[in-house]
């Protein structure tokens, strides 16, 4: 087993080193002090170092975060009372505690996986290599129309204006149907046109079920479609074409 213990952890520009002897939390009176968010737990994420690895643990009670290996494409829901372990070189982790998202990474020196683009496979495809054994995984392209692409992009808006890691405000729908050019219902039924796309094929949070209403639906689209790389910098001028 591969020993992770040296590991960072990275918040507005400033870098943490972890000691595998303690836990280091994140929330409101954690270690990670972020602010006095009143929609945020005080103790909401523990990065506890067991069995030889960094574990990322969601102590909260209604918060989830959305975990994603960065550059792989590779993502990961972490809902209350449940726990993931940091197998990759970096690690982001985004969350949303009421109007306020939040972005962190945690670097390890000596990953057990590490992501690898497989000669001649084609865009879309990665491995995951642990201990000379190879896990192949296509990651399919879901087609969007360019007016469902950019309801994304200018709900992401703010964190992909955002250099590096910290906090964002994601905007509400009034503000992102301004922003676009379009009627409020027109954004709404847009809203729901994606959530339901994303939702066929396995995206949690984005209707209601076992895990509760999608009332934050905003917020969790725009982690999914941040950590998987479905929108990033460069389809910012898209919402110009696209404004009227």
């Amino acid at each position: 087993m591969c020993d992770m213990s040296g590991a960072r952890l990275e918040f507005c520009g400033e870098v943490t080193t972890l000691a595998i002897e303690q836990e280091f939390v994140v929330g409101r009176e954690g270690d990670l002090y972020i602010d006095d968010n009143p929609f945020l737990h005080r103790r909401f994420l523990v990065l506890r170092h067991e069995l030889g690895f960094w574990w990322l643990i969601n102590e909260g009670m209604r918060l989830s975060a959305t975990v994603s290996c960065a550059g792989d494409g590779l993502q990961a829901w972490l809902p209350p009372k449940s726990r993931l372990p940091l197998v990759f070189g970096e690690t982001t982790v985004v969350f949303t505690a009421g109007p306020v998202t939040y972005e962190f990474s945690v670097h390890a020196e000596s990953p057990t996986f590490r992501g690898a683009v497989i000669p001649g496979s084609g865009p879309g495809v990665r491995s995951a290599e642990s201990r000379g054994s190879r896990l192949d995984e296509t990651l399919g392209d879901l087609p969007l129309t360019d007016a469902q692409k950019a309801l994304i992009v200018v709900l992401a808006e703010p964190l992909l204006r955002r250099e590096g890691t910290g906090s964002s405000r994601i905007p509400s729908s009034a503000q992102a149907a301004e922003r676009l050019g379009w009627p409020i219902t027109k954004f709404n039924r847009k809203l729901d046109n994606v959530c339901d796309k994303f939702d066929r094929i396995g995206v949690s949070g984005l209707r209601s079920g076992p895990q509760g209403p999608a009332t934050n639906r905003r917020t969790r689209l725009v982690e999914y479609a941040m950590a998987a790389r479905i929108v990033t910098r460069d389809d910012l001028p898209l919402l110009d074409r696209m404004e009227g």
